[in-house]
């Protein structure tokens, strides 16, 4: 057995671990296919993250030469990528002179040495050689109808976007995603699926172009078998469209779920921050004010800086500092597509504001609140107070004539519906995160079958006993007539 685990660091950058931990995977591959188990093809996928920062072209080389014959369409694709390619020369091994050269290639052997080259070519920046051959595998991966193929075409696909979105030309792949996402249905090829519907919805927000992502929601069905990192883009593109649409409930409910789902570890820092920005903004849309401790997180803390300043001049009402905050990191809200939603606060900062001054003043006059909220006139101001009364913000009545805003009393809150509503939502949350849980759970795969097989046991004896019975072949000797 290959060891795969270096006892030192040094003993992990040597190249001939690596090429150890490249030929144990595809053996892996080998025994995917002769088993036809997707879980080793999937632990190959997994195993390939600690394997790619020690990627080289000299390596990848040596296990496309062993593996991939001379003259076939890869061997070519795989040469033309790796050819020019700035690295320091090292010793590998090669293939022994008197060895058989390869005659032939599985599918999956194939797509998995071009799987690591698109890893490495990502890495050093070399897209458009990352274009060329994503392009090939993804026409292999078409032509090809192989369940084995799953795991690996779906990994092929995210980087075959990857490689387009840096280059700029996210739309020209569309086309083919649509075919892809469609092809893969047929195939109940699950993992594809979730993979294709996220890149797709990625490319329409890329391009703002939200009534299309939306309507490619209506029109298909997320897998439910999908693992958890597609699941957690998926809800979060659903919680942008929501949010856009003015559905800020639903959306902050998806956005929740999406960061409940993805992992808590440094690798998803970036996910989680572009999570979490949103879901600060949705939340104040929603009337409601982020917890504190969210602001407070080490992997969040510096990035939600300008959200804490928008969500403490929401708390407040105060309209100055929001505009402040506003100008003052207007660049990073348009670079994290958020300055649309975040120019909608304005009302709830204004009604928050209103809010204050209600619960403060039993009488104001419409110029006094003018002044404290900063607005133009007179006029404006009793527009958004008569506002603010009909939307149920305040419980006040405007003197037109005299100028002023009236309170009413504060009404007993448990009176009304409200403590029903935040309890109806507190039962809802946990039951969501119940049948969340229950979904995500693994289980031990056909271990009903154990169940059925005993069941099936017992049923033949019954029925052979029942035959014993009626053909009376039991032993009479204990039958004593006399009695």
């Amino acid at each position: 057995m290959v060891e795969t685990t270096a006892s030192t660091p040094a003993a992990a950058d040597d190249p001939k671990w690596t090429l150890a931990e490249i030929r144990q995977s595809i053996a892996l591959v080998d025994r995917a296919i002769a088993a036809g188990e997707l879980r080793f093809s999937a632990r190959v996928i997994r195993s390939a993250a600690t394997v790619r920062r020690r990627l080289s072209p000299p390596i990848l080389l040596g296990i496309v030469a062993e593996h991939v014959p001379k003259g076939h369409d890869a061997m070519a694709a795989f040469t033309a990528a790796l050819s020019g390619l700035e690295s320091d020369t090292m010793e590998i091994d090669k293939p022994a002179e008197g060895a058989p050269a390869v005659s032939n290639v599985t599918p999956e052997v194939e797509l998995y040495c071009g799987f690591l080259v698109l890893l490495l070519l990502y890495d050093i920046a070399q897209y458009e050689k990352g274009i060329a051959l994503s392009d090939f595998l993804v026409r292999e991966v078409q032509r090809l109808n192989r369940r084995s193929l799953d795991p690996i075409a779906s990994k092929i696909y995210f980087y075959y976007s990857c490689f387009y979105e840096a280059a700029g030309r996210l739309a020209d792949i569309r086309p083919t995603l649509l075919t892809a996402q469609r092809t893969a249905v047929l195939r109940h090829d699950a993992e594809s699926q979730a993979t294709l519907l996220n890149l797709l919805l990625r490319s329409f927000l890329y391009d703002n172009l939200y009534d299309q992502a939306d309507k490619l929601v209506s029109k298909t069905t997320f897998p439910e078998t999908a693992g958890n990192n597609q699941s957690a883009r998926y809800l979060y593109y659903l919680g942008r469209i929501k949010a856009i649409q003015l559905d800020y409930t639903v959306s902050l409910r998806y956005l929740q779920e999406a960061i409940r789902k993805a992992p808590q570890n440094s690798k998803t820092a970036g996910f989680l921050q572009a999570a979490n920005k949103l879901c600060v903004i949705v939340q104040l849309l929603t009337g409601e004010i982020p917890e504190r401790g969210v602001f407070r997180q080490a992997m969040l803390r510096k990035s939600l800086v300008p959200y804490f300043g928008i969500a403490q001049a929401v708390r407040v009402g105060d309209l100055a500092k929001f505009q402040e905050t506003l100008s003052q990191h207007a660049s990073v809200f348009r670079a994290d597509k958020t300055y649309t939603l975040i120019l909608r606060l304005r009302h709830n900062v204004i009604k928050t504001g209103i809010r204050m001054i209600s619960l403060s003043y039993s009488r104001i006059s419409l110029r006094d609140i003018c002044v404290k909220l900063q607005l133009d006139s007179e006029e404006d101001a009793e527009y958004i107070v008569a506002k603010a009364i009909r939307d149920g913000v305040i419980d006040a009545v405007i003197d037109h004539e005299n100028g002023y805003v009236k309170s009413k009393e504060n009404a007993d809150i448990y009176s009304t519906n409200e403590p029903q509503n935040a309890f109806h939502q507190r039962i809802s949350f946990c039951l969501n995160l119940h049948n969340n849980s229950v979904k995500a759970m693994r289980f031990v795969q056909d271990s009903h079958r154990k169940e059925l097989d005993l069941i099936d046991a017992i049923r033949d004896e019954e029925r052979a006993l029942s035959a014993d019975i009626t053909d009376g072949d039991f032993d009479d000797d204990g039958d004593d007539g006399e009695f």
